[in-house]
């Protein structure tokens, strides 16, 4: 069971940046795929970006390419997601999700096994 815990959340201005991040349990974090998902109000869980166990692979949906990075830090167990430019419609939950399939970055939440309990961002315009 790998357990995983975002922070970072919270109320911004459009324009703005915020970094997330998510640190799992467990002395194998390595192992983990990595990614990021939002899911606004009334809406889909959306992908957002991914990184395989070594950070070798990254995958970006392209609606957050180019203003989103996902990085992460294995001796620290923690993901990050650096948000720059934010808009309004970035205004969602923000969940991180785990998979033990090093080699790989999932884009789907269906390739995932385990999530966090999401963090709040709202954006203001």
């Amino acid at each position: 069971q790998v357990q995983l815990v975002e922070s970072g959340g919270g109320l911004v201005q459009a324009g703005d940046s915020l970094r997330l991040s998510c640190v799992g349990s467990g002395r194998t974090f390595s192992s983990l795929a990595m990614g990021w998902f939002r899911q606004a109000p009334g809406q889909e869980r959306d992908f957002l970006a991914a990184m395989s166990g070594r950070g070798l692979t990254t995958n970006y949906a392209d609606s957050v390419k180019g203003r989103f990075t996902i990085n992460r830090d294995n001796a620290k167990n923690t993901v990050y997601l650096q948000m720059n430019n934010l808009k309004p419609e970035d205004t969602a939950v923000y969940y991180c999700a785990a998979v033990r399939l090093p080699a790989s970055a999932p884009t789907t939440s269906r390739g995932y096994a385990y999530w966090g309990q999401g963090t709040q961002v709202t954006v203001s315009s």
